[in-house]
């Protein structure tokens, strides 16, 4: 799907059907028609096909006065997935008429610029436009990182009493999007410090400090992800180690509790033997009370033993 959008100083981000000088062109997962429309726009295939391999590596590419830049940004696939956050490739290519972002799936981060909800955006400033794409990408990283420490703290409630393995596994998921986050991060930083030593986004102070603010939001990103990723591998060691006391625990109490339930049985079975009674009882009233007692008598003894040596 190619959407091409132009900013107007009256009526804001418009949705335009050609492309025109300045304007910017928002391709996601295009068909070969659209790729092949794209070309005849004087955009290089290979910079319109390496954002949509979804294992393309962040970095920068020219080509005569064309250059790409591919970012891995974060991505939602919802709590049910086997890892709910992980990373795509988003391409950006600056040509001397137009600017595009191309990417596989639909994003929050172009969707904000797309609803117009981007601050002081146009499109008439392509660098600026751009360097602002680079600052949201690395405070969605942010946003989804304080979301997964909220759920880790969730899933750790329910550990301290859990006896299964479903809250470890779940862990194990966030681990995963962490280790996606820590990945691209780097490379995304590699990509950005690159771009600082050139003076393509060095011309005006406040583009300037834009990279620097990206760049400072990225470092500070890897920086939570490092942390939250050595706290959750410490903190799933550890419940793993409570799991397995809780399940002994439990294993305690039900052995206990067979053995004292157990022992009533081990003594009606002696008297229903061939066994006289003892004290002369030959009536079956008070067999049965004798027997009763007796059993109840070693049951609660038992329960006493076992519960000052603390094995219920």
């Amino acid at each position: 799907m190619i959407t091409i959008y132009k900013s107007s100083e009256s009526n804001g981000l418009l949705t335009i059907t050609e492309p025109t000088k300045g304007c910017w062109i928002n391709v996601v997962d295009p068909s070969p028609a659209e790729i092949a429309r794209l070309e005849n726009l004087g955009v290089p295939r290979d910079y319109i096909t390496y954002p949509l391999d979804l294992d393309e590596r962040a970095r920068t590419e020219r080509e005569n006065s064309d250059l790409l830049i591919v970012l891995r940004i974060p991505w939602f696939q919802g709590s049910a997935a086997d890892v709910p956050f992980c990373t795509i490739p988003l391409g950006i290519v600056l040509t001397e008429q137009y600017f595009l972002t191309i990417c596989k799936h639909e994003n929050e981060i172009i969707q904000e610029f797309a609803s117009g909800r981007g601050r002081g955006f146009s499109t008439a400033k392509r660098n600026r436009f751009i360097l602002r794409l680079l600052l949201s990408s690395s405070t969605r990283y942010m946003n989804y990182l304080h979301e997964i420490n909220k759920t880790v703290d969730v899933l750790e409630d329910q550990l301290q009493a859990s006896t299964r393995n479903k809250e470890v596994l779940e862990l194990l998921k966030y681990q995963k999007s962490l280790t996606y986050f820590a990945t691209a991060l780097k490379s995304n930083e590699l990509v950005l410090q690159r771009l600082y030593r050139t003076q393509l986004f060095r011309q005006y102070p406040e583009d300037e400090d834009l990279l620097e603010d990206a760049i400072t939001e990225t470092q500070q990103a890897i920086d939570m992800t490092n942390i939250a990723s050595n706290i959750l591998s410490s903190m799933m060691d550890a419940f793993a180690s409570i799991i397995s006391n809780n399940l002994n625990g439990v294993m305690k109490f039900l052995a206990s509790v067979t053995i004292i339930l157990t022992l009533p049985n081990v003594i009606a079975s002696f008297f229903g033997m061939n066994v006289d009674l003892p004290w002369g009882l030959d009536t079956h009233m008070l067999s049965f009370a004798f027997i009763l007692v007796l059993a109840a008598a070693v049951s609660l003894g038992a329960l006493y033993i076992f519960s000052k040596k603390d094995w219920l």
